[in-house]
């Protein structure tokens, strides 16, 4: 028997890579990898299951979250098909009459809903672009609404994935559901080489993998002397010139310009600097 007061909460991701969006699953059996059709803000569309379903109290249920409509059928997913054909198509078209305007964008993605009420075309630019002739042509092909709709760098590598440095898949193409902000100053905290070269993903703003591992870093570095303290070691006194926060290791300097690597458990203490003495002499 169905508890009435409680409610499955499921991941929705629409496409390949991307965020995942929560809707209420009721009372429809889903596994992880279903095709389902969705009630969405836009009207329906179909999702592919992305996360197990998890049981929730129904008043925490968030009022903004939508319900899942049913397992997508043969139909839905002739219809799927369809739309596909139609988006890829659509691509080559939007190309063709971009080239011929000559706008300054780039098309990265076309997007179709389910009930073809609507056409959504992703696009990148550097600056303002007027595109009213544009809308019009794709309204005169499609005879239906159609949205052009400017994206960021970061969101156009996720679509198109890729490789990344470090020989892995995109971050943002595999994992990441969100992007977070990043700054120069996570990229100093872990040591990094402030060569743009290094720290650039492939959508040439600073590396998703900096915000996601800053955390871990920063806990990492809780216990490790600074560059630049003097600290006590099995071999003497010396300043510590460099870490190695992942090993665990410091470097450091006893004195004749040579760095010696100490793991941090071998470090006996870390010396404080001395407070300038204050008041007067006693006369």
């Amino acid at each position: 028997m169905h508890d009435t007061d409680t409610t499955s909460i499921v991941g929705i991701r629409f496409k390949d890579k991307g965020k995942i969006y929560s809707f209420d699953a009721i009372d429809i059996v889903l596994e992880e990898g279903d095709k389902v059709i969705v009630n969405t803000e836009g009207g329906a569309a179909m999702g592919c299951v992305a996360t197990g379903i998890r049981t929730i109290s129904r008043d925490k249920l968030p009022r903004t979250v939508r319900s899942v409509m049913r397992k997508a059928t043969d139909d839905d997913m002739a219809v799927h098909r369809e739309n596909v054909a139609s988006e890829r198509e659509a691509f080559e078209f939007c190309m063709e009459r971009v080239r011929e305007r000559d706008l300054a964008m780039r098309l990265v993605d076309v997007e179709t809903l389910f009930d073809k009420s609507k056409m959504i075309f992703y696009f990148t630019a550097e600056s303002r672009v007027d595109f009213r002739e544009l809308v019009k042509d794709l309204v005169r092909k499609y005879k239906t609404r159609i949205e052009l709709k400017q994206i960021w760098v970061r969101s156009e590598a996720r679509i198109y994935g890729g490789i990344g440095m470090c020989g892995r898949e995109l971050c943002c193409a595999s994992f990441l559901d969100k992007f977070a902000p990043v700054s120069i100053k996570m990229a100093k905290e872990q040591n990094m080489l402030l060569n743009p070269e290094k720290i650039s993903g492939l959508c040439g703003r600073l590396m998703c993998c900096l915000a996601f591992e800053h955390e871990q870093y920063m806990q990492a570095k809780k216990n490790m002397p600074k560059s630049g303290k003097t600290v006590v070691t099995k071999e003497g006194k010396g300043k510590v010139t460099r870490q190695n926060i992942l090993e665990r290791i410091v470097f450091v300097d006893f004195g004749d310009g040579e760095e010696v690597e100490v793991p941090v458990d071998e470090i006996v203490r870390e010396e404080k600097p001395r407070k300038p003495a204050t008041g007067k002499k006693k006369q």
